[in-house]
């Protein structure tokens, strides 16, 4: 990786500062107040035509070139994580109970430096909209700015975002074609049986016995009843009766999480899942309320944005540190909304292989490294001068 294909590198110290800066305060989805008025702020000295307020808090800058007849969409989100940071950086989190335990804080900084260089040094023919988007955490920052009309004022033909991963090595880069991250769909199943005394559970059904063969039978949806070359998760994750010491529980509820990388799998899940129940509560003749809420869709990439973007990051990388055919990731992305109404391509960089840079997203002690700003911002810049260098839609 060569100091002269990366366009940013004269920009590092200002990427960190602005970085250090949001994640000593970090913001919730939404409640971006301060992230989005410095976004608004730094992209106005540069030179950009900036407006606030598109899907609550989120902000989009907008540069003009030339008379290039394509508009490209850069993409990254702001907001933080209800998590409480563990001690250790100079830079640490100054709000109780919230940090930037995802990275936002380096996806938001790299793209304003490629703002920063396009506006100053950029050598393209069009239009480059830099969308700074709120709320990704619950899956609801895209669908704010869309139905804000976002795509429909500013015309964009293809859309683009990016991610960090921790343990993949900086200044590499992957993308696939097709599902590149899953949906997630949050489930509560809610069982009413007939409680009584712990030493006589012959004169009730309690609820533990009925839930916990629910739980078992849950996953064998995966495991038997999905294809096996297509993927998938099923977790329940809280089981909570009102049981007593002595008393056997009249009532439960399951809640959980699945994901899955095509529309179909989560369809299949969600059947699978209201028969099991049926079945099992009939066996047992009890009732029992199924609710299945998708609130992340799966991620599907375009082919021509992903050949764009592969192409892009091999110029500045070479062709050993980008893989244009990763395994889809079963984390869940709210650039899915972009790109399930235009041509989008989702990519994943290094975020290090060491230390904090590398302990798993939403922990504690994560933190985004900052020698990953130079290479992720140079591949802003290298994909808008290489997409707008005709000026030409293809």
């Amino acid at each position: 990786m060569s100091k002269t294909d990366l366009k940013t590198q004269h920009l590092r110290s200002d990427m960190a500062e602005w970085r250090h800066d949001f994640h000593a305060n970090p913001e919730l989805g939404f409640n971006e107040v301060r992230t989005a008025e410095r976004v608004a702020v730094l992209l106005e000295s540069f030179g950009l035509q900036v407006h606030r307020g598109f899907g609550k808090t989120g902000i989009v800058g907008v540069l003009q070139r030339g008379n290039g007849a394509l508009n490209i969409g850069l993409r990254a989100d702001m907001d933080a994580l209800p998590i409480q940071e563990v001690d250790g950086l100079p830079y640490k989190s100054r709000s109780d109970g919230i940090m930037h335990a995802c990275g936002h804080d380096g996806h938001t900084s790299m793209l304003l430096g490629a703002a920063k260089h396009l506006a100053e040094r950029g050598e393209y023919s069009g239009r480059v909209v830099f969308i700074f988007q709120p709320n990704e955490e619950h899956g609801q920052g895209a669908l704010a700015m869309i139905k804000d009309g976002i795509l429909e004022q500013f015309e964009v033909d293809e859309i683009y975002g990016m991610h960090n991963i921790p343990g993949m090595p900086i200044g590499t880069f992957a993308t696939r074609s097709g599902p590149i991250t899953a949906s997630e769909s949050l489930f509560e199943i809610e069982i009413s049986a007939r409680g009584g005394h712990a030493a006589l559970p012959h004169m009730g059904v309690d609820t533990i016995t009925v839930g916990s063969q629910i739980v078992n039978a849950l996953q064998t949806i995966v495991s038997r009843k999905l294809n096996p070359g297509l993927n998938g998760v099923v977790s329940v994750t809280e089981f909570i009766t009102d049981g007593k010491r002595n008393v056997l529980p009249g009532t439960a509820t399951l809640r959980g999480d699945a994901r899955a990388l095509t529309p179909e799998v989560n369809e299949t899940i969600e059947r699978k899942m209201r028969q099991i129940v049926k079945g099992t509560c009939l066996a047992h003749q009890v009732e029992a309320r199924v609710l299945y809420e998708t609130v992340f869709p799966p991620t599907i990439n375009s082919t021509t944005p992903v050949d764009a973007a592969g192409s892009a990051a091999r110029l500045i990388l070479g062709k050993d540190a980008v893989d244009t055919d990763c395994s889809p990731k079963l984390f869940s992305e709210d650039f899915a909304h972009f790109a399930a109404v235009k041509p989008g391509c989702f990519v994943l960089m290094g975020n290090g292989t060491k230390g904090a840079c590398a302990r798993p997203l939403h922990s504690a002690d994560y933190d985004f490294n900052d020698d990953a700003l130079v290479p992720g911002s140079s591949f802003w810049v290298t994909l808008v001068e290489q997409q707008l260098e005709s000026g030409e839609k293809t």
